[in-house]
């Protein structure tokens, strides 16, 4: 594998990583949130990352892939209902759905997205390290 590819490869997961925190971030932010403009309670959002083929021939030759996002989707398994009949949102039941985010859970999420962030700069310093001293060999 070339330097240029492996750096390629972690520009895809910097990119996708960036992507989980934001979720993330959406997630945590909504974690009381009720009411939502679609109606209901706000749903907890997956990003799903696949693999995607290598793009040029030497990393065709080497067989290893790179990752992209393949969708962000929402779940409504785990909301929860509670009793509380003073709330805005609670219907004539006197229950309330509230959103089926964990903020222990996200937290977890959040500091593996971060350090799967960092691993891939790591990676890129060491490439971009590695091509400057071979710039500098060639001299």
């Amino acid at each position: 594998m070339t330097l240029f590819a492996s750096m390629e490869i972690s520009a895809a997961g910097l990119s996708a990583q960036r992507q989980r925190l934001n979720v993330i971030a959406e997630n945590l932010a909504n974690v009381h949130t009720t009411r939502t403009p679609e109606g209901g309670p706000y749903l907890k959002k997956h990003v799903v990352l696949e693999t995607r083929p290598p793009e040029d021939f030497a990393r065709l030759l080497s067989g290893v892939d790179s990752v992209a996002v393949a969708g962000v989707t929402r779940t409504r398994d785990g909301l929860r209902p509670e009793y509380d009949p003073s709330h805005p949102d609670a219907d004539e039941q006197g229950m309330v759905l509230w959103p089926n985010v964990n903020p222990v859970t996200e937290m977890v999420s959040l500091t593996l997205a971060s350090r799967a962030f960092e691993a891939n700069v790591a990676v890129l310093k060491a490439a971009r390290a590695m091509l400057q001293k071979s710039l500098e060999i060639g001299r």
